[in-house]
């Protein structure tokens, strides 16, 4: 008899992650809380249970008789879900609430590694306007802002010319657009280089890095536009060499597993690298306390092996065994809705996307329409019967042997696609194919 997993969270990247737990031998059933109709297309069980309500998740885990869970999003993390689930004797995959912080707080974090020299930018920080717009005058730009907390990853600035890092200022301690990130501000040096994230499998000291993957945060071509949640990743990184990467792992990865375990909060779960290749070497543009959206949509399909298999040996002490493609490339586009990251609009209908064996689409921001009557019957017959409901609506990912041929196969799809009431890049992956390096988008 296999295993039950309940996975927490409802986009695209608990969409690949419950996928690929059903694809292993180990697990029979998956249950996403509370998920999304999309990945009830994949046979996917989904229940309508909010992830900020840790007594009816508890609940469904007991009554159920599931095995496990495994946490996707940060906000239930920083909550200290697993520590309640933990209290009652249920097995969740992540980290503690005081763990977490090293996403939770870039102050924590950046503190973290000020103790145990980790390789990041020089930065300081501050609690009110005044003294934060005094030192962004004086030190002048580039200057990269960062909202003390979660923004959904929206949170950040890379401010070329002061008055853009005064306006950001502003966003954050007068116009209070973060909520509670509004605390504390980051001012951080800017650093230059291509960027990369390290994913990595963690248990207290011992951890399993899984391949590289470069996200695209602007929401335009040519790295263009808002930051937003990411539009689009791939995974291995060409151009980010292998002794850049044994680097990253042996002077931050390594170091900072270490650190919060000799600390007093040892991480377990999924620890996320963001790191730019600078020419002192590495250095971390931030922490995550997760698996990273859209690079899981990227990464997970290169596994081989048993994910549940080996994340259930993790919750257990034991030894996992993690096993990767290295003869292909995979490619993630995301479709968003138009407006995003500010004001997307909702409840255009989605268009289906032709699939095969080695491409798959992973729903986010979609539900079913509440009044399908009312929706023109030609749009309806051209869609999945599924509505767009936030900024970021699906992913659409293929596996091939080369990057270039991952992009060919995603953009002539979704060039022939009528996408009107969205919008994509066209861009995914041009980094690795080009020979200059661009500024980085930090």
């Amino acid at each position: 008899m296999g295993m039950k997993v309940l996975v927490i969270g409802s986009g695209a990247r608990e969409h690949v992650i419950a996928a690929t737990l059903l694809k292993g031998a180990s697990v029979d059933e998956v249950t996403v809380a509370p998920g999304n109709p999309g990945m009830e297309l994949d046979g996917i069980r989904t229940t309508r249970i909010d992830p900020s309500n840790h007594a009816a998740l508890i609940e469904f885990m007991q009554s159920s008789n599931y095995d496990w869970a495994l946490v996707g999003p940060e906000v239930p993390l920083m909550h200290g879900i697993v520590d309640d689930f933990r209290e009652v004797g249920l097995k969740a995959f992540g980290p503690t609430r005081a763990a977490a912080q090293v996403e939770g707080s870039k102050d924590f974090a950046k503190q973290l590694m000020a103790r145990h020299a980790i390789p990041t930018a020089a930065y300081r920080a501050f609690t009110d306007y005044e003294a934060a717009a005094a030192y962004v005058m004086e030190h002048g730009a580039p200057i990269v802002v960062k909202a003390d907390g979660l923004a959904a990853g929206k949170g950040v600035t890379v401010a070329l010319d002061t008055q853009t890092a005064l306006k950001a200022l502003e966003d954050i301690f007068v116009e209070h657009r973060f909520g509670n990130a509004d605390l504390k501000v980051v001012l951080e040096d800017f650093l230059e280089g291509q960027e990369f994230s390290l994913m990595s499998f963690v248990n207290g000291t011992e951890f399993w890095p899984m391949p590289i993957s470069q996200d695209h945060k602007r929401a335009y071509d040519g790295d263009k536009g808002p930051n937003t949640g990411g539009m689009g990743a791939y995974s291995p990184v060409p151009q980010i060499s292998d002794e850049t990467v044994k680097t990253a792992i042996d002077t931050i990865v390594r170091p900072t597993v270490k650190a919060l375990a000799e600390e007093g909060t040892p991480f377990t779960g999924i620890l996320y690298a963001g790191l730019i290749a600078t020419e002192e070497g590495p250095k971390v543009i931030e922490f995550n306390a997760r698996f990273g959206d859209p690079e899981t949509e990227a990464v997970l399909p290169l596994l081989t092996s048993d994910l549940g298999e080996s994340i259930n040996a993790i919750l257990n002490n034991e030894q996992p065994t993690f096993t990767w493609r290295t003869d292909a490339t995979a490619l993630g586009v995301v479709l968003a809705s138009d407006g995003y990251p500010g004001n997307p609009k909702k409840g255009t209908p989605v268009p289906a996307i032709d699939t095969d064996a080695d491409s798959h689409i992973y729903y986010a921001g979609v539900k079913k329409p509440k009044h399908p009557e009312n929706l023109n019957p030609a749009d309806l017959a051209a869609s999945t019967s599924l509505v767009s409901s936030s900024g970021r609506v699906l992913v659409y990912e293929t596996l091939a042997p080369t990057l270039k041929a991952a992009q060919t196969k995603i953009y002539d799809t979704l060039d022939a696609l009528d996408t009107t009431g969205f919008f994509y890049r066209h861009d995914i992956g041009a980094k690795a194919l080009e020979a200059v390096v661009p500024d980085s988008k930090q």
